[in-house]
Order: C-alpha cells, then sequence, then structure tokens
C-alpha cells in the first residue's frame, strides 16, 4: 500500500532494501508503491548516488558491485563461493588450450580448479594466479609484464597492453567487477579494464564467472557488452529473470552446483 508518508531516511531505507534484494530499482515503480512523486524518487537515487550507495541510470538505479576491495582483500571473501563457480568454469577447458586468466579472485580459484596434466598453457597478468599453476604437472606458464597495481594485483598499462598484443587465446576468463545485460561488464580500474579490453580482441571465447552479488551491478568502466559474452558461470541460486536477459542475447549461461559449506 503507498505511504506517502514516509520521512527522507525511510524512503532511503526501502530503497537500499530493493537495491539489495533486486539489484536494481526503477524511479517509476517505487513513486506507484510509495506514494510519492518521480521527482522525489529521483531526488533521493541522486542523493543516494551521491554517497556512493547506488549508480543512477536512466529511470532508475543499480547497485553498486561490492567488488572495489584490493585483490589480497577479494581473495578472502565468498571463498566457498567462488571455489564452486571455479569447479563450473574448469569444466570448459579443453586439452592443449592456450587460457588466459586476467586478475581476479574467482579466476584465481578457476586456475586452482584447473586439472593437471592437460597440457594447458596458462597467460596471466596476476602473480598470485600463475603461482597457483606453476610447478603442477602439465602447466606452461606465461607472466604479463608491466607496472603493477597493487590494488588490482595485476601487472597493467602499456606494456602489458604490448605483451597481450601477440598473442591469442583460446578461452579467456574476464574478470568481472560488476554483470548487467544492458550495461555489460564493467571494472572499477581504468588501466584495467583497458588490459581487459585488449585481452578480449585476442580470444576466440570468452567466459565470465560472477557471484550473485555481481550481477546487475554496475562498475564505472565499461569492459564489453553483455551480449559478447561467450559463456557466463553463475551460482546455482542466481535470479532466474536476470539470466533469462542474457540468454536472449546468445549467452549461455552455466550455474554452478551449491557451494560447500566448509566451516
Amino acid at each position: 500500500m503507498p505511504q506517502s508518508n514516509l520521512l527522507l531516511d525511510e524512503r532511503h531505507r526501502v530503497i537500499r532494501e530493493r537495491l539489495a534484494v533486486d539489484g536494481r530499482v526503477l524511479a517509476a515503480d517505487l513513486a506507484r508503491d510509495l506514494g510519492m512523486s518521480e521527482d522525489t524518487i529521483r531526488r533521493d537515487l541522486r542523493e543516494l548516488a551521491a554517497l556512493g550507495e547506488c549508480r543512477r541510470v536512466y529511470g532508475g538505479a543499480l547497485s553498486v558491485s561490492p567488488a572495489s576491495g584490493t585483490f589480497v582483500e577479494r581473495q578472502t571473501q565468498d571463498v566457498n563461493r567462488k571455489a564452486a563457480l571455479a569447479r563450473e568454469a574448469a569444466k570448459l577447458v579443453a586439452p592443449g588450450q592456450i587460457v588466459f586468466l586476467d586478475a581476479g579472485s574467482t579466476n584465481l580459484a578457476i586456475a586452482r580448479a584447473l586439472p593437471n596434466d592437460a597440457n594447458t598453457t596458462v597467460v596471466t597478468n596476476a602473480p598470485a594466479i600463475a603461482s597457483a599453476v606453476l610447478g603442477r604437472t602439465g602447466f606452461e606458464v606465461i607472466l604479463i609484464g608491466g607496472v603493477m597495481d597493487v590494488r588490482a594485483g595485476a601487472a597493467l598499462g602499456a606494456q602489458a597492453v604490448r605483451d597481450v598484443s601477440g598473442m591469442a587465446a583460446d578461452i579467456c576468463f574476464v574478470g568481472a567487477c560488476a554483470v548487467d545485460p544492458q550495461l555489460g561488464v564493467g571494472a572499477f580500474g581504468f588501466e584495467d579494464a583497458a588490459f581487459k579490453r585488449a585481452v578480449l580482441e585476442r580470444s576466440r571465447i570468452v567466459v565470465v564467472a560472477a557471484t550473485n552479488d555481481k550481477l546487475g551491478a554496475s562498475a564505472p568502466f565499461h569492459v564489453m557488452p553483455g551480449a559478447d559474452i561467450d559463456h557466463l558461470i553463475v551460482e546455482h541460486d542466481a535470479s532466474a529473470e536476470l539470466l533469462s536477459c542474457f540468454e536472449q542475447v546468445g549467452v549461455r549461461v552455466h550455474r554452478s552446483s551449491a557451494a560447500e559449506d566448509k566451516r
């Protein structure tokens, strides 16, 4: 029932709750449900966006991806959920392929999930990912050089882009900070996004693995359109409505098994 007497803090709380559940809100829907004018709701959304709690888009707002911490910080978050995604993602790798894994905590989990003795070449700009397969049987490792970005945990910049320009990958796992059917894949760093785009130009198959909190979220720097993803790996309980939007543009969606609770 509309509640036109809601105070500012109460409206903001409702908006935050809907963003947390759905990843997005529409100003028209909020205005109808809360009994407020659309101008009032749009002002609320601008205020929340200024606080960094959402990202304004035409007609409403999107939640901001939580994947804004450093690579070291993200390695300790949602470990079991990322491992479940990694097991599903590793099934897409065939023996003898050249596999590119750019920086990302989910991609680190994928590196650990790759099978031994598959004659796989792993190319990465992240030392932690290189270390995850270095010394294991059946792997050749190529580490991209350049200036190390502490937040990304990877080499970025002009040298790294030049290094990948002379390579071609059979399959590329793109580390994504945010994944949305309309906005596509986003990143929090300008140089990180530029490096990812350079890799995508040299890759035959593009795979994105994303936890639920990245789906329908936003990040400031564009990497690729959602329709350009070949395979999207998601959690077992990801929103069917959101995933149908990816499937409608030709993205093949794979659900992982439920994460194992190892506490």
